[in-house]
C-alpha cells in the first residue's frame, strides 16, 4: 500500500515539475551542481561498463557468425545493439545506482531533519530547488553518457575482433556503418532520456516522501533503487515495442 502510495506521489510531482519548466522556474546554480553529479563523476563507470559489455558480446556473437560466414555483419550487430538496447539500458542502471539512490538519500535526509521546512518557511520552493534541476541534470547527462557509452562499447568490440578473430578494423567499422540508421540513434537517445527523468523523478520523490528517521532514510533508498530499476526495464520494453514497428532492413543492408 505504502508503494502505491509513492507511486501516485511521484505522479502527481511529475505534473508538478512540468508546470515549473513551463513557467522557466528553474533555479540555475544547483542545476550546474547536479549536471556534474551526474555527468562528470559518472562517466568511468559508465566506460568501463560500455567497454566490458561491448567486448563480451562480441566474444559470443563473433565465434557464430565467423562459422557461418557472417563476419562482415559483426560490427553491425554490436552497433545495433548498443545503439537500440545495451548502452542506454545500462548506463540507465549505473545512473539509477549511482545517482538515483544519492537522490533518495540526501533529500530525505533533508525531509526527516526539518531542512526541507526550513526551505519553506523561507519561501523557497523545494520542487524548484530540488527537484526540478536534478530531473534536468538526469534528462541532459543520461543521453551523452549513453553516446559515450556506444562509442566505448564499439571499441571494446574493436579490439576484440582484430586481436582474437584477426578480423580487420575497416571491416567492423564498415559492417557498423552499413547497419546503423540515425533512427537507431536517436531512439536510443530517446530511452536515455525518458530513463533519467524516471530516475530523478523517483528518486527526489522517495526522498521527499521519507519518515521514520535515519531507518526510514535507508528504506526510502532502497525502494527508490529498486522502483527505477523496475521502471526502466517495463519502459524500456513499451518505448521498444512504440519506436521499433514493422519489420527490420538493418541486416539487409549488411549483406
Amino acid at each position: 500500500m505504502e508503494w502505491i502510495e509513492k507511486l501516485l506521489s511521484a505522479a502527481l510531482l511529475t505534473g508538478q515539475v512540468f508546470v515549473h519548466l513551463v513557467r522557466g522556474r528553474i533555479h540555475w546554480r544547483n542545476t550546474v551542481d547536479q549536471l556534474a553529479v551526474v555527468g562528470t563523476e559518472s562517466v568511468l563507470v559508465a566506460v568501463i561498463t560500455a567497454i566490458t559489455i561491448g567486448m563480451v558480446f562480441t566474444i559470443q556473437v563473433a565465434r557464430e557468425f565467423i562459422t557461418f560466414g557472417a563476419s562482415s555483419a559483426i560490427g553491425g550487430v554490436l552497433a545495433l545493439a548498443l545503439t537500440r538496447e545495451l548502452a542506454p539500458v545500462l548506463t540507465a542502471v549505473i545512473i539509477a545506482g549511482r545517482v538515483g539512490s544519492a537522490f533518495a538519500a540526501e533529500v530525505g535526509t533533508m525531509r526527516v531533519t526539518e531542512q526541507i521546512d526550513a526551505l519553506e518557511v523561507l519561501r523557497t520552493d523545494p520542487i524548484d530547488y530540488l527537484v526540478v534541476p536534478r530531473v534536468i541534470a538526469c534528462a541532459v547527462m543520461v543521453p551523452v553518457l549513453t553516446v559515450v557509452a556506444d562509442v566505448t562499447g564499439l571499441a571494446g568490440g574493436l579490439f576484440i575482433t582484430t586481436n582474437f578473430y584477426q578480423l580487420s578494423a575497416s571491416l567492423y567499422l564498415e559492417s557498423a556503418q552499413r547497419l546503423l540508421d540515425s533512427w537507431d540513434l536517436i531512439a536510443g537517445l530517446i530511452k536515455a532520456a525518458v530513463f533519467g527523468v524516471m530516475i530523478a523523478l523517483i528518486g527526489s520523490n522517495w526522498g521527499l516522501t521519507t519518515t521514520g528517521g535515519a531507518r526510514g532514510v535507508g528504506r526510502s533508498t532502497t525502494q527508490a533503487v529498486v522502483t527505477a530499476l523496475l521502471a526502466i526495464f517495463i519502459v524500456n520494453f513499451l518505448l521498444s515495442a512504440l519506436l521499433f514497428q514493422g519489420s527490420g532492413q538493418a541486416l539487409q543492408r549488411g549483406f
